[in-house]
């Protein structure tokens, strides 16, 4: 049994593409599902501590409990509750993987778009 981690938008339109793409990259048998709304803006502007602090700890019982050792941050088209450009969802994306990436440095941290076809995009 081997696990990954995402940190994923609520949106129920980028679920399975991106549980399917972890699986296939990471060669993982469950993926272990974070979700809030516009995960990659939390992580990027690091302003609410509280949402902050419930993503880490549930990506820590993830990497810990579970064994994950790669985590996957998701931005994606058509965000509500993230409702801005590709362009600064991009960037939002870069700052959460070097965020995760320093806090958690034996992970492997990857970060993820889902385009307007659903599909997953590694950037």
């Amino acid at each position: 049994m081997k696990f990954c981690t995402a940190i994923n938008c609520m949106d129920g339109r980028v679920q399975l593409p991106v549980i399917q793409y972890l699986k296939a990259r990471f060669n993982a048998t469950y993926v272990d599902t974070i979700t809030e709304p516009g995960p990659n803006a939390i992580l990027a502007t690091q302003s609410d501590d509280v949402l902050l602090q419930s993503i880490n700890t549930r990506v820590e019982i993830s990497l810990k409990r579970h064994g994950s050792n790669s985590i996957a941050i998701v931005g994606h088209h058509d965000c509500a509750g993230n409702p801005i450009s590709k362009t600064h969802q991009l960037k939002q994306i870069a700052l959460s993987n070097k965020y995760l990436s320093d806090r958690y440095p034996t992970a492997n941290v990857i970060g993820l778009w889902v385009n307007e076809n659903w599909e997953v995009e590694e950037v």
